[in-house]
């Protein structure tokens, strides 16, 4: 098997011996017993004659490959939130052709299922803005994806965190977007860990007071949601807010770095999911919830833990710049032709943490063709003056 050399943790090099590739997990006939999402990214074009920190253009034949791949393998797609990088360089108006095209593609996939993030991100940098005003912008999204046909994940808004000054604001806003939507939406809420420009939301400090102020909001809007999508402290946290949700309400864990267990779950319940890590372990997530749903909890442990430490690492602080690593795979695994990112996130992640992503997603049998990562890592490496 092909051997590179990878920087270490206190920057030597040593070589680093590939594992053999995996060979492909076969295709479940296994309905999956869980619900699961994938958050895909999105695939710059590094050719587009644009500001590449400031504008937005996109590999849209690549971008919508990926989504294809996933609905192939029976996983959700959730459009155009964090993972594609939204607020981190995915703007609105490529939000929005990005959603339309995704729902185009996912009509020829019998039962895809599609959910497309809507927020308040049009706003832009104004130096005051209201609190109607952002209703106003989430009302804009809302109405410019169900007229192409999407359905609502109701994202966090930055702006509302910013000029609400009570719960009563948050309530007053989720409230009346919810009584317009069309089909049920899910809601979304990571809170600062991965955007800390959302401290402080629901109106409150402490994370307890927060999930009062947000529980009342789902279950008083019941018949609207679809689910919630929450990223909790540990599993225990998890179960309490399940069990106060109003039955129907799905919780969908966002836990990037605790989801073998939640999506498991036990005889209390269980989460189903909805993850990034999902875009980059397609195969292995699917292969396991197929095992998972036929009663083999072994197999579907071994196939996804190794995935669950390559996502620890992925999302290690700062969290929200976790997609480049999943960039950075797709690259390896020949599903783009280039390592650079919308924003120039490709600039997020420093070697020795890219280093140890291609280690670990070997370890998890990631890396679909060996020769191929090691080439294109070496290549990397070298123009960061690594040889």
């Amino acid at each position: 098997m092909p051997t590179l050399m990878l920087p270490q943790h206190d920057g030597r090099l040593m070589p680093f011996n590939t594992a053999a590739p995996r060979a492909a997990a076969p295709q479940s006939n296994q309905p999956f017993n869980r619900i699961a999402f994938a958050a895909p990214h999105v695939v710059a074009q590094p050719l587009a004659s644009i500001d590449p920190w400031a504008g937005c253009a996109l590999d849209w034949d690549a971008t919508i490959a990926i989504r294809c791949k996933l609905w192939a393998q029976g996983l959700g797609v959730a459009e155009a939130i964090d993972a594609a990088q939204r607020g981190l360089g995915l703007d609105w108006p490529t939000s929005l052709e990005l959603i339309g095209r995704a729902i185009d593609a996912s009509k020829a996939y019998p039962d895809a299922r599609l959910f497309a993030g809507c927020g308040t991100d049009q706003i832009g940098d104004l130096p005051r803005v209201t609190v109607a005003e952002v209703l106003e912008a989430y009302e804009a999204q809302a109405e410019a994806i169900e007229k192409r046909g999407g359905r609502l994940i109701i994202m966090a808004s930055r702006e509302l965190a910013d000029c609400a000054r009570s719960p009563d604001h948050y309530g007053l806003v989720y409230d009346r977007l919810l009584s317009q939507v069309r089909e049920p939406v899910i809601i979304q809420w990571l809170d600062e860990i991965f955007d800390p420009a959302q401290s402080g939301y629901w109106g409150c400090e402490h994370l307890d007071e927060a999930l009062d102020v947000a529980l009342g909001v789902l279950n008083r809007n019941a018949a609207r949601i679809d689910g919630v999508r929450l990223s909790l402290p540990d599993r225990a946290a998890e179960a309490a807010v399940r069990d106060r949700l109003t039955p129907g309400i799905r919780l969908y864990t966002g836990d990037e770095v605790d989801f073998v267990d939640r999506i498991e779950g036990d005889a209390s319940g269980h989460a189903e999911a909805l993850l990034g890590i999902f875009d980059a372990a397609a195969p292995v997530a699917s292969a396991a919830l197929g095992a998972l749903a036929s009663g083999d909890n072994g197999v579907y442990r071994r196939m996804l833990e190794p995935v669950q430490a390559l996502a620890r690492h992925l999302y290690s602080p700062p969290a929200r710049y976790g997609t480049t690593g999943v960039v950075l795979l797709a690259w390896l695994n020949g599903d783009q032709d280039h390592f650079v990112m919308v924003g120039g996130q490709q600039s997020a992640r420093h070697l020795i943490h890219l280093a140890e992503v291609f280690r670990l997603a070997d370890a998890a049998g990631l890396l679909h063709d060996p020769d191929l990562a090691c080439a294109r890592m070496t290549s990397l490496l070298a123009t960061q003056g690594v040889t």
